[in-house]
């Protein structure tokens, strides 16, 4: 048996293109061209290569990108400022900042400036709280991403037995609930789980989130599940140069699995999709228009 690869980049480009195609329409129909605002503390690499792909793909989409990188030394302050004038304005329609910031800044006092109708990162508490309680809200883009891939593959989700593996504010807890909505049953797992491998080999749809590389083995999983690997992470090669695995150890994992995602190649690139979505759904909210079907 080897499992079908999900081929996150194709999904990717289509929600992608469903993007620009709305954002033609909302300009035409309504003169409003969404906008996103992405603001990067100091000079991490990784970070700054991910903002870079933002930026391009904003503009791709036929969006504003508005792109503010600031020096590692910059005060909380000056960043808390920066984000008060970007909720003010009315160009900006979704605000990002990427994470991690600098030491001497406090994540959640950023995340708790930010306005929650521009969060499109879906991490103000606003937001995560209406998740919760079944209202629309905006909702982190990676779980969003994570939620289309398994919808694209099954179609409906209903009756399934779910492991979610991490509970993050960022991926494990808010998948957790988009599946929930999805009348799925959901498990979730951390490393306080006693017997995780055997939660794990019980889920039709397993969802892996936990940053370790190759930490969920081949034998963890339930023969034909579908496996969704959140996990990106760099581990050391004989060039130096390092490569990317995941959070599964796939070349065990697709010898058991029904379906699953590479790393790279498979959620990643449909992150950035979502950032786009939230944004132009931000956009139609703060114009009074009904939210796009994208």
């Amino acid at each position: 048996m080897s499992a079908r690869t999900i081929d996150g980049k194709a999904a990717a480009e289509a929600v992608r293109a469903a993007v620009a195609a709305e954002v033609a329409r909302l300009s035409s129909a309504h003169g409003l061209v969404p906008g996103l605002a992405v603001v990067l503390v100091g000079d991490d690499p990784a970070s700054a290569v991910y903002v870079r792909g933002k930026g391009k793909a904003t503009i791709a989409a036929g969006m504003r990108s508005f792109e503010h990188r600031l020096p590692a030394e910059t005060t909380q302050d000056a960043l808390l400022a920066l984000i008060a004038r970007l909720n003010a304005d009315p160009a900006v329609h979704g605000i990002l900042v990427q994470l991690p910031v600098p030491k001497h800044i406090d994540p959640l006092a950023v995340i708790l400036a930010i306005d929650p109708a521009k969060d499109v990162d879906g991490l103000h508490p606003m937001n995560s709280g209406r998740l919760a309680s079944g209202l629309p809200a905006l909702v982190p883009c990676t779980p969003l991403g994570c939620l289309h891939l398994a919808k694209s593959l099954h179609g409906s989700l209903a009756g399934l037995d779910a492991v979610v593996v991490g509970r993050s504010n960022l991926v494990g807890k808010p998948v957790a609930q988009l599946l929930l909505a999805e009348n799925v049953t959901v498990t979730i797992a951390h490393s306080r789980t006693r017997d995780l491998p055997a939660v794990c080999r019980r889920a039709d749809l397993l969802v892996a989130a936990v940053g370790k590389p190759g930490m969920i083995r081949g034998d963890w999983i339930k023969p034909g599940a579908t496996v969704i690997d959140v996990g990106i992470n760099r581990v050391p090669t004989d060039d130096g140069k390092g490569r990317l695995v995941g959070d599964v150890a796939f070349d065990e994992a697709v010898a058991v699995a029904g379906a699953i995602t590479p790393v790279p190649g498979g959620v990643g690139p449909t992150t950035i999709a979502f950032l786009l979505v939230n944004t132009v759904r931000a956009a139609c909210a703060a114009a009074g228009l009904p939210a796009p079907k994208i």
